[in-house]
């Protein structure tokens, strides 16, 4: 970050656990010395208050603003300050690291208890049905934790199923960030729709005869629809990593898992707020779910990697939507749709020029000509805003219709629009686009088919952020892939299904497709897993959920991508106990962890490299597994021992896995994949492998 003199900016004071005794008394018995008498981040503040009022210019000197202060999990505080003030501060003895505040943002794009789901998002609608708490036994004495008062939200909204709500915003605002309090409250209620969505997900009640518009009619429930919630507002719609790690260090006082639905940048472990304070997280019992991101399907796109979060990409469910477009020489190509109207008469295309002025291509407000619109149907490609924006542009131009266009991969998510609408993938895309440029007077009609079943799933969507890791190629990410596409789910009672101001429905349940909607569904099965285990640990639970994931789809082929035409790898969806190694040193290689990465430089002939894992028999007491092996192209893998045989339940045993690189050639790509299986009887522990030349 450059800064000048004059510049505030936001920094984040973390002295990290594994020193925070030494170093907290520093600082401590430094002010305590001094006779003062106020909290020890306030006592610090006032001192580097002091000195860089002394060396700035009187009207240049701001007192810097404390916003939060750590004494728990973590020793630290958040505070804006200037640069100078900053410089003063990292003098102060016991001082450890200063990062700067982020302002990051949310990704937009058919799924009993004990066990408390924590939910870092836009906050909550409490008096949805999915949130009610009938039958539900009193919450324990024992669990701390508040419901906060603010805007539009009391104590009240929470019961026995919403039994945390609290909201952090000072980080956006010292980010810059200005909150509207008559469209956004200033409380834990929720009106964007998202953060009440994804907390149905991870755990709503059971809800009969739901559904958006008649589509996706069924009954609709959280992956653990038992568990309780809190509810931690941290985006508005932007979320700071300052709230973020705020709300992280508050929930792992109140809660069993925390899902988080933020986005973020890939970026060294030691400056990532979500990392770090989902490490804090991890070390006091709590399981972490994080998204992959919405960024694919190009490599390197992964965000949140660090190895005790769970990262999860997106992937589709059997359930679908079809639309068809019929063109005017006849021919016929399959799009998705979440309109329910009737099929549009054939009509006249316009596209870019026929459509409008500059940009019309891309149908962002101002660009459509109506002259040219009107009764046409418009074709519009990707962009930076929404398609049901685009919709709306449509619309007041006199559009009859829309065809949006996809240039990569065959995604089938589906929004909601105000108007006859399809999504069609790259190869329809291209397809049509031909046709128009190609034709005179090109026309087409779109039909709506409604709800189908039975699809091919899952398979990875095209949107969802990949690997390789980018921060610890040691690693694999994303870990998992759960159902992330046309998701039905919770929605608040203000909100329009679009989120357009002049969209005037109002929906009980609504669709939404990306990573935040997969993230709650493994938020959810952690939750099961340990209200049936009660003394696993998170690196238990996320071994659990990784080796015996599905690496095959409903048609027993392997998972496809649907960005790339063929075999997902793991690196799009993933997949012992994951515990550190008793070494002076240590590389991310070493960890116990439940896939295998595997890096060599250049050709790497005949070069060695060896892992050694630890697995914990969790199933029958007395059980032999035998290895299975698929070799990734130009590795040879070795395992020893090749049988692993238990005698109780708990027993550890290890084995140690060498890869041996037999050279790359022209025929072999930069990754390359395989998967280790140990299998008794009808169980199946599997771990993936990614083989990369760097």
């Amino acid at each position: 970050m450059k800064c000048t003199v004059n510049k505030i900016f936001n920094a984040m004071l973390l002295l990290l656990a594994f020193i925070a005794f030494a170093w907290t008394s520093k600082i401590t018995n430094t002010f305590n010395s001094l006779g003062n008498s106020k909290p020890w981040p306030e006592a610090v503040l006032d001192s580097i208050a002091d000195v860089s009022s002394q060396e700035e210019e009187e009207l240049e000197a701001t007192p810097p603003e404390l916003l939060y202060s750590y004494e728990t999990t973590i020793f630290g505080f958040a505070v804006k300050l200037s640069v100078k003030q900053l410089e003063s501060l990292k003098k102060i003895d016991g001082f450890v690291s200063a990062i700067p505040n982020k302002m990051l943002s949310l990704p937009t794009t058919q799924s009993t208890s004990d066990v408390i789901i924590g939910v870092l998002d836009t906050g909550i609608w409490p008096e949805h049905v999915s949130f009610q708490d009938h039958g539900m036994p009193p919450v324990p004495a024992r669990w701390k934790g508040t419901c906060e008062k603010g805007t539009k939200f009391s104590p009240s909204n929470c019961n026995k199923k919403l039994i945390r709500a609290r909201a952090f915003y000072k980080g956006y605002l010292a980010s810059g960030g200005k909150i509207n309090e008559t469209e956004k409250n200033l409380s834990a209620r929720d009106t964007s729709g998202h953060g009440t969505h994804t907390a149905s997900t991870a755990a709503g009640n059971l809800v009969e005869n739901t559904n958006l518009f008649g589509l996706a009619n069924g009954s609709a429930a959280g992956m653990r629809y038992t568990a309780r919630i809190a509810a931690y507002k941290v985006c508005w719609p932007g979320c700071t990593t300052v709230d973020i790690l705020t709300a992280v260090v508050q929930a792992i006082e109140d809660v069993s898992s925390i899902s988080l639905g933020s986005t973020s940048v890939a970026e060294p472990y030691y400056e990532d707020y979500s990392a770090i304070a989902s490490f804090w997280a991890f070390t006091n019992g709590i399981f972490l779910t994080f998204i992959a991101g919405n960024s694919g399907p190009h490599k390197y796109t992964a965000v949140n990697t660090a190895p005790w979060i769970m990262t999860v990409a997106a992937s589709t469910i059997d359930r679908s939507f079809p639309a068809i477009v019929k063109l005017g020489n006849g021919k016929t190509f399959e799009g998705t749709s979440l309109y329910t109207g009737e099929a549009t008469k054939p009509s006249p295309i316009v596209y870019g020029k026929t459509a409008g002025g500059k940009a019309a291509e891309y149908c962002i407000a101002g660009s459509l000509n109506p002259k040219l619109v009107k009764g046409k149907i418009v074709i519009c490609e990707g962009g930076t805003i929404i398609g049901a924006e685009k919709g709306k542009q449509v619309k007041l131009a006199g559009g009859v219709g829309m065809i949006q266009l996809s240039t990569e991969g065959e995604d089938l998510a589906s929004e909601v629009h105000i108007l006859p609408v399809t999504l069609i993938g790259a190869l329809a895309s291209k397809a049509i686009k031909m046709y128009v440029n190609s034709t005179k007077a090109p026309t087409a009609s779109i039909a709506f088919k409604g709800t189908t079943y039975g699809n091919r799933a899952p398979m990875v969507a095209a949107f969802s952020s990949r690997g390789p890791n980018l921060v610890g190629p040691d690693v694999i990410k994303p870990d998992v892939t759960a159902p992330g596409v046309n998701i039905l789910a919770a929605w608040p009672a203000v909100t329009s299904p679009s989120l357009l101001k002049n969209d005037k429905r109002r929906v009980l349940f609504n669709i939404m497709s990306g990573t935040s909607m997969a993230c709650p569904h493994v938020s959810g099965i952690a939750a099961l897993l340990k209200s049936k285990h009660k003394n696993w640990s998170p690196a238990a639970i996320k071994s659990a959920v990784m080796t015996t994931a599905y690496a095959i789809d409903n048609r027993g082929k392997p998972i496809a991508d649907l960005a790339f035409y063929g075999s997902a790898t793991p690196f799009a969806f993933g997949s012992d106990d994951f515990t550190c190694p008793k070494k002076a040193t240590m590389q991310p290689g070493d960890l116990n962890y439940p896939s295998f990465a595997v890096n060599f430089e250049g050709k790497a002939q005949n070069i060695t490299v060896t892992y050694k894992r630890t697995v914990t028999n969790v199933g029958i007491p007395r059980s032999t597994y035998k290895v299975s092996v698929q070799e990734p192209k130009a590795v040879s893998v070795i395992v020893k021992p090749k049988i692993l045989s238990f005698k109780k339940l708990g027993e550890k045993l290890s084995y140690k896995v060498s890869f041996i690189g037999l050279g790359r050639t022209k025929t072999v790509a930069s990754s390359s994949f395989g998967s280790l299986v140990w299998v008794s009887g009808n169980y199946r522990v599997r771990s993936p492998i990614a083989v990369t030349w760097i």
